[in-house]
């Protein structure tokens, strides 16, 4: 084992052992954990089929360990989120903001690398208007999951949503994630495609 492999392992369960003790609660724990569990297991499958790139590892571990974070506190309560908060003077915690940036930006890395290397398109305007599009649909889903459980779970529906009292909530967090999804094409493109020539020679 490589010593980034043990790293990137050591992190990830680190963080996730950490979040399992004491929770706020156990249910919207496992509901914000286990996005980064089943990436888990996703890439240890394809990890000898489909390597990936060490930025594109890099950053889903920096998704999940987000993720996970915010299943410890749950997102309106992550202790980092209150000090951003009072430092700039905003009136909520906006950690959840950061999770729905990362739920833009990391995908479209993933499907950017995916897309390049099996050649799916012939122009890289389409494919990074592909990715956006992407990106939107998992968000505008994942804004879908949480209506369910809101419908099905009113005790863990208020921590698992996470509004805090803000309407245009759903909306800003697919604006997030869109944003995400276009900074990540416009700053990253360049250093995947080394990575990614590295990886195929």
């Amino acid at each position: 084992m490589n010593k980034a492999l043990l790293s990137w392992l050591l992190v990830f369960f680190g963080v996730l052992i950490w979040s399992a003790i004491g929770p706020h609660d156990y249910p919207t724990w496992a509901l914000e954990v286990a996005p980064a569990v089943i990436a888990f297991g996703i890439l240890v499958y394809t990890r000898k089929r489909f390597p990936l790139t060490p930025l594109t590892y890099t950053l889903i571990l920096v998704h999940c360990v987000i993720l996970i974070v915010g299943g410890h506190y749950t997102y309106a309560k992550v202790p980092l989120g209150d000090y951003v908060s009072e430092l700039l003077g905003w009136e909520r915690n906006n950690y959840d903001k950061l999770g729905h940036l990362a739920q833009g930006f990391v995908p479209a890395i993933i499907a950017r690398e995916i897309s390049v290397r099996l050649q799916v398109f012939r122009s890289n305007a389409w494919m990074n208007v592909y990715v956006v599009g992407l990106c939107l649909g998992i968000s505008a889903f994942y804004e879908m999951i949480e209506w369910w459980v809101a419908l099905l779970s009113s005790d863990a529906s208020d921590a698992f949503l996470g509004t805090q009292g803000y309407v245009w909530d759903t909306q800003s967090d697919m604006a997030m994630a869109l944003l995400g999804a276009i900074a990540a094409l416009l700053t990253l493109g360049r250093v995947q495609d080394r990575q990614i020539h590295a990886l195929q020679n």
